[in-house]
């Protein structure tokens, strides 16, 4: 993922942003985390099944783990950001503050910070999926 991220801010802006580490460590960050709940529920959920459903099962838990873990990391990070001009911890007020300033980051990760993940993640999500999807037996029923 953070191959992925470089690549597309590359080709994009020429790698010139002013936080290009920080973009890195948090894409990297949210592969990371994500990779172990993914290929878990992934599994479990395509016991004794067929190639195919486990192909389709690895790429849709890869992906939207991916994508959940990585917003996730940027809705605290806005978090962390924001918390300054929020009202005291624990507040009713605090507690719409969070809500709403979390549903935003996560907004705005899926539209600006998805396209991060195109072209490599794109290709390497297919090449990772498809091989797990083959290195899985079948199990006998």
């Amino acid at each position: 993922m953070v191959a992925s991220a470089w690549a597309a801010l590359w080709l994009r802006e020429g790698g010139l942003t002013f936080h290009l580490t920080e973009l890195l460590v948090m894409y990297g960050l949210g592969g990371m985390l994500a990779w172990p709940l993914a290929v878990f529920l992934a599994r479990f959920a395509t016991l004794g099944r067929p190639a195919e459903t486990r192909f389709a099962a690895y790429l849709l838990c890869l992906s939207l783990g991916t994508i959940a873990v990585t917003a996730m990391l940027f809705a605290l990070d806005y978090r962390v950001f924001y918390a300054r001009w929020h009202a005291d911890t624990g507040t009713r007020t605090w507690l719409y503050q969070f809500a709403f300033t979390s549903l935003v980051a996560f907004y705005q990760f899926l539209v600006l910070g998805v396209r991060l993940y195109l072209p490599v993640g794109g290709a390497a999500l297919l090449a990772v999926s498809l091989w797990l999807a083959s290195a899985q037996p079948r199990q006998q029923r």
